[in-house]
């Protein structure tokens, strides 16, 4: 963070567009300051291309007459329902919105809005490092506006409310997610009233529609270390309300001296390394939209899709969800939590579908994931035979990377002979695929004796008996059985189909 001098700021601001709103404003005798994030970015040393500027009066006006000041090549949209235009203009955007005060009823989050100055603008301002303002006009240009020491805020690496923290959240309950999204956005810590509001106010989440919240989720997933962000969800009583599946996972069981571990806390543990390993990859994303944030370029990353980044640590976040309702006690083996991996698969959907998330592909990449995740850690805590490994190949496809490197996330135990075990055993299976992918994996695990031919061999149509004869000859592939050539499997195939007295 830097700070800057108001005459330091008026250089930072000198600008061809800063310069033409500011001649606009003072022509339309307006006063006009460009305020929130963008501001904020500045003393943090953030670059940004999105500008909000307060108008002291018609924002639509003035986004109007700065459009055309800049002509042809400016886009102008406008959004009379919410007082707001926009102005794009090469890579910068600029939001103009007239001053406003606010108030709320008690069962909405849409304010009732009504024209105001600067001072009941900023009053209406989320946080005070969001609230601060730079004046644009040339009388002013470059002066700092900051009535509730917002910059002290930065410095002190504080979230703190403008006004009383119970109204803020009250009245707009989704900037309780939005305070936990900053803090951890900035590694900054939330101001303790403001904190203590946030388990005040917990209940007035109900009102905010999943897509609003798995929206500011997915924003503190893709942060460098997201563990924060779930942390003080938890502490706060709002993981209980939008994802209350993670936040019973809290708890250690005791029973004959036996203690199993806190899987809520292993599972942040896990997606802190899988947000560590996809670090660099995160930087190859577009950011034509919000910005992935907190990309460190020091730390070493994995081979993975940069678009799956954000539905990896979905995986991370869900790969143990099932372990509150597979949890049983055994006199002899302690603490178990047999076929937790399919519970979890099958509890995926239902929390997409509540919070709004796509119910796609992507859906679908994250239970593949949870579903397999053990497999993986079972090959690796034993011999790694070639057999196991084309079946981990064959079921994740496509997907064994990412798969791989959930897993190798998922190796958190304090016993640093069994966590290097793991690793090298790791680094078999990954040769391993390496290996058969080297040498056309495709065609090594899909038999080439296929449906059709089964069905032209025995006069069969399509049934459950082609089903069992196809499945018989990929289970042969995939342990070795014979190797993945007509003759060989056609003699099997015939074995097969006798006994079943198809031939």
């Amino acid at each position: 963070m830097k700070e800057y001098t108001d005459a330091e700021l008026a250089q930072i601001l000198d600008q061809p567009i800063m310069h033409t709103v500011s001649e606009v404003a003072d022509e339309l005798g307006l006063e006009c300051y460009v305020v929130g994030g963008y501001v904020r970015d500045i003393f943090l040393e953030r670059p940004s291309d999105d500008i909000d500027c307060v108008v002291v009066g018609s924002g639509i006006s003035m986004a109007r007459a700065v459009a055309k000041r800049l002509g042809r090549k400016a886009h102008l949209s406008v959004f009379k329902n919410f007082g707001t235009a926009q102005v794009k203009y090469g890579k910068q955007e600029l939001e103009f919105v007239g001053a406003r005060r606010e108030s709320y009823q008690h069962d909405s989050r849409k304010p009732i809005v009504e024209d105001g100055t600067l001072e009941d603008d900023q009053n209406r301002r989320d946080f005070t490092i969001n609230a601060m303002a730079i004046c644009l006009n040339k009388a002013r240009f470059g002066e700092l506006v900051d009535p509730f020491g917002g910059l002290d805020d930065l410095w002190d690496g504080i979230i703190r409310t403008p006004l009383d923290p119970d109204i803020t959240f009250s009245d707009d309950p989704l900037r309780m997610l939005r305070c936990i999204r900053f803090a951890t956005r900035f590694k900054f810590y939330i101001e303790e009233e403001t904190f203590d509001a946030l388990s005040r106010n917990a209940e007035r989440l109900k009102i905010i529609s999943g897509e609003r919240i798995s929206e500011e989720l997915n924003k503190i997933l893709m942060t460098d270390t997201p563990s924060r962000g779930f942390v003080d969800l938890q502490r706060s009583g709002l993981l209980d309300i939008i994802l209350p599946e993670l936040a019973v996972m809290d708890m250690v069981e005791e029973r004959n001296g036996k203690a199993h571990k806190n899987n809520f806390y292993h599972t942040l543990e896990v997606l802190d390394n899988v947000a560590k390993s996809t670090a660099t990859a995160q930087k190859a994303l577009s950011t034509t939209e919000e910005p992935m944030e907190g990309a460190n370029g020091d730390t070493p990353s994995a081979t993975v899709n940069p678009n799956n980044i954000l539905w990896l640590r979905w995986a991370a976040l869900l790969h143990d969800i099932g372990k509150p309702r597979s949890k049983r006690w055994d006199n002899l083996q302690g603490w178990t939590f047999h076929a937790h991996n399919t519970i979890g698969a099958k509890m995926v959907p239902g929390i997409f579908r509540k919070l709004k998330l796509p119910l796609d592909s992507k859906m679908k990449y994250v239970q593949k994931l949870v579903d397999l995740h053990m497999r993986p850690i079972i090959i690796a805590d034993s011999e790694v035979t070639d057999s196991a490994v084309r079946r981990l190949l064959n079921d994740a496809g496509e997907d064994i990377d990412d798969l791989l490197l959930l897993c190798e996330a998922d190796i958190t135990s304090k016993n640093e002979v069994r966590k290097r075990n793991f690793r090298n055993n790791y680094l078999l299976v990954r040769q391993k695929i390496e290996d058969l992918k080297a040498r056309d994996y495709v065609r090594l695990l899909q038999p080439v004796i296929d449906g059709n031919e089964i069905m032209e061999l025995f006069n069969l149509k399509p049934s459950a008996e082609v089903g069992v004869l196809k499945q018989f000859l990929k289970d042969a592939v995939l342990d070795g059985i014979v190797e993945n050539e007509h003759n060989a499997l056609m003699e099997l195939l015939m074995k097969k189909a006798k006994e079943m007295g198809l031939a």
